[in-house]
C-alpha cells in the first residue's frame, strides 16, 4: 500500500471514529507513519504518538480477542453478573496480570475486580 493511501485511510478512519481500524493500520506501519507524521490529521497524530510511546515502553498492544474479553468483563460488571465475571477471569487470568489492564476497565469492573482480588487495589 502506498504511503498516501495509508495516510488517507487512517485519516478517514479517525474522522469516522473507527479507532480500532486506525490503530490496526498504525501498528502495522508505525515506522513509515513516524516518517510521514506531518501528513496525518491532528487526531491521527495524537493516536500515533500514543501508540509509539506504548511500544517504546515495551507494552504489547491488546489483540482483538483480548479486547473482546475486556468488553465482556465490562458488560458483566455493569449487569453485576458475578458468575460470568468469575468464569472469564478464570479462563483469561493472564490478561488480568497486565499492568495496563485498568485503563480498559469501566468503573464497575474496577471496583468488583479489586474486591475479588483479580486486580490490585488502586492506591488512594
Amino acid at each position: 500500500m502506498h504511503v498516501l493511501d495509508l495516510v488517507a485511510r487512517i485519516n478517514n478512519c479517525v474522522e469516522e471514529l473507527d479507532f480500532a481500524a486506525a490503530r490496526m493500520y498504525m501498528e502495522e506501519n508505525i515506522e513509515v507513519l513516524n516518517e510521514h507524521r506531518s501528513r496525518l490529521k491532528s487526531n491521527a497524530r495524537e493516536l500515533l504518538e500514543f501508540l509509539t510511546k506504548r511500544m517504546e515502553a515495551g507494552q504489547q498492544p491488546l489483540t482483538r480477542k483480548e479486547m473482546a474479553v475486556i468488553n465482556a468483563v465490562n458488560s458483566y460488571a455493569s449487569k453485576f453478573d458475578l458468575r460470568g465475571l468469575k468464569v472469564i477471569i478464570r479462563d483469561h487470568s493472564l490478561l488480568f496480570l497486565r499492568n495496563d489492564i485498568e485503563a480498559y476497565l469501566n468503573t464497575d469492573a474496577k471496583i468488583i475486580l479489586e474486591g475479588m482480588g483479580a486486580i490490585p487495589k488502586a492506591a488512594s
